[in-house]
């Protein structure tokens, strides 16, 4: 039997910065997660990521991410998305340097 489809959303890595990057609905690529555009319906998930696997000139390593809907947008479910929303854990650059974490 196969599992009930849960929300999603796209993310990636931007080919050139590296950073982590969320697919928006007006199919732009944002840094922040609450951003990303929450994909209810299992279908146009699939479209979603067809489509940011054919931008292979702007990011690399898209997949669905599960997520839920939260005050601000869409917020990530597991510890590994909640850990891609704070940037590189080696050294301060990129998120982390912005918000001097």
């Amino acid at each position: 039997m196969s599992r009930k489809f849960t929300p999603k959303i796209v993310t990636a890595n931007d080919l050139r910065a590296g950073d982590v990057v969320y697919l928006t609905a007006s199919d732009d690529w944002s840094r922040h997660h609450h951003e990303a555009e929450f994909l209810e319906d299992e279908a146009i998930a699939e479209l979603r990521l067809l489509r940011a696997l054919g931008q292979g000139d702007i990011v690399v390593g898209p997949y669905l991410a599960e997520a839920r809907q939260g005050t601000q947008g869409p917020e990530p479910v597991h510890f590994r998305e909640a850990f891609r929303t704070r940037g590189p854990s080696n050294y301060a650059h990129g998120k982390q340097e912005a918000t001097n974490v």
